[in-house]
């Protein structure tokens, strides 16, 4: 994805949560903006890092583990073993989604700190 694509997908999250804003109250814009931009950011940053945790393979020793343990207790003279052959996590990943997911969740988490600053430097 180019930086286009990445820009009009900030773009309509921030109208999104405008939108979102504009519907629940008509006081304390600029506060429940915030608000729900965090919660945005936090949904962004916690998706992330699940992808950054399972990219990194921290998952990979665990499945491996299970698919083993599922071999060896309930098909012991499978000649195939069709199971070490299957992907692991880590290898599943999605790197598009991985990249979109970084740039979105480092770009609102930087607007929400921004916001923070000119809200209580007021």
């Amino acid at each position: 994805m180019n930086y286009k694509t990445h820009f009009l997908l900030f773009v309509a999250n921030i109208i999104i949560i405008f939108t979102i804003v504009l519907f629940s109250t008509p006081d304390q814009l600029f506060v429940q903006f915030i608000n729900i931009l965090f919660y945005f950011a936090l949904l962004y940053t916690t998706v992330f890092l699940f992808h950054f945790v399972a990219k990194g393979g921290f998952f990979d020793g665990l499945i491996f583990g299970f698919r083993r343990f599922k071999n060896v207790m309930f098909h012991k003279n499978d000649v195939l073993e069709e199971w070490k052959e299957k992907p692991l996590p880590s290898e599943n990943i999605n790197l598009r989604l991985y990249e979109v997911l970084k740039i979105q969740t480092v770009a609102l988490n930087i607007v929400l700190l921004l916001l923070l600053v000119i809200y209580y430097s007021l």
